[in-house]
């Protein structure tokens, strides 16, 4: 087994653990499943994340909202943002079996927290919401420029696009096969032209 770099590094071990509660989700991963992923000892790991689990599982999901975030930005210097956004529903399909499996971490919390931690389940729904105020964005910016003739409103396809990443994320568990993925991406994404 390979050791922890001697330079404690949060984000790497951050991302560690977020693999684990990724393919897991919060309830069925275990301080075990967690110590050995991060190649922490106990002691290391509640000097480090004090709230234990949940701060952990919490610090994990804002390092995917980082990734939003960055793909944000990338939108804002972007020359056509809806290519963009069509590209990264595009991707879905030729990810790997395994990412298939996986889903989504964001739309898995809200999905796994409903009824069980209110305040993880709303950690997770508003990053969902920054995420489509991101693409409401980018949708405008198309409007305005004609590439999308769509009479809805850039809000309203948004929140379409968001409910197309979250079925996207159960669909390709049922269905991880890119031919068939891209037919059906393909068709989603035609309400933007």
């Amino acid at each position: 087994m390979k050791g922890r770099p001697s330079t404690f590094d949060q984000e790497y071990v951050l991302g560690l653990a977020q693999q684990v509660f990724w393919q897991k989700g919060y309830a069925a991963t275990s301080l075990d499943d967690l110590l050995k992923a991060m190649e922490m000892g106990s002691g290391s790991f509640y000097n480090t994340f004090k709230g234990g689990k949940k701060e952990l599982f919490r610090k994990a999901i804002q390092q995917r909202r980082t990734a939003f975030m960055a793909f944000k930005a990338q939108l804002k210097g972007s020359a056509s943002p809806v290519d963009d956004i069509k590209g990264f529903f595009r991707s879905l399909a030729t990810a790997s079996e395994q990412e298939h499996l996986k889903g989504c971490i964001i739309a898995n919390t809200v999905v796994e927290m409903t009824f069980i931690d209110a305040q993880l389940e709303e950690e997770a729904v508003a990053i969902l919401k920054e995420v489509e105020k991101m693409f409401a964005w980018a949708i405008q910016q198309g409007k305005d420029t004609g590439a999308i003739q769509n009479p809805s409103s850039a809000e309203l396809l948004a929140r379409y696009l968001i409910t197309v990443w979250n079925g996207l994320n159960v669909t390709r568990r049922m269905y991880p096969h890119a031919q068939g993925l891209q037919k059906l991406i393909e068709l989603q994404l035609s309400v933007l032209s």
